[in-house]
């Protein structure tokens, strides 16, 4: 039985993705005063707008053109487990730029404080922390498939192949 593989502009996608989250994560505005500096605020600006549009970009071709990799026997639990899992990466990716382009909006018009900017600010942080879960849920169940060895894991990772 052939598994199906993902594509390269897939592998790209996904693992971009990966680099785009980490970076993000490492050059976080750790005050938002720190959005006082017009040249930071624009780079946060520029930065999701981007993400979102790439998220955009790698949502059409994913779901015009990949399919998914779990073999036909797998159960119907594992398969919405997985399709949940999946939507929720997406829409906790789109949130995050989203909230982030609301704040630099409220800063930018000068509502640093108030019960908008904190209902924002607490929206975009919990997103960033529902997506470590979410990302540790998807690379368990990478791990889980890749000790299957049902082709899976070599769906989408180009690298420790499973064996045939």
């Amino acid at each position: 039985m052939e598994k199906s593989r993902h594509s390269i502009t897939a592998m790209i996608f996904h693992w971009g993705f990966v680099i785009i989250f980490i970076y993000g994560i490492f050059k976080q505005v750790d005050d938002i005063n720190q959005l006082s500096d017009i040249s930071l605020l624009k780079f946060e600006i520029i930065f999701a707008a981007l993400m979102l549009i790439l998220l955009i970009m790698r949502y059409l071709y994913m779901s015009q053109t990949q399919v998914t990799s779990l073999p036909e026997d797998t159960s119907m639990f594992q398969r919405r487990a997985a399709k949940i899992v999946h939507i929720s990466l997406y829409i906790n990716l789109s949130i995050i730029p989203i909230t982030g382009l609301v704040i630099g909006l409220l800063y930018w018009l000068g509502l640093k404080s108030g019960i908008f900017i904190e209902l924002t600010v607490g929206s975009h942080e919990l997103s960033i922390s529902t997506m470590y879960c979410l990302i540790a849920i998807h690379v368990s169940a990478a791990i889980f498939h890749r000790f299957r060895n049902d082709g899976v894991w070599s769906s989408m990772v180009p690298f420790l192949k499973e064996r045939k």
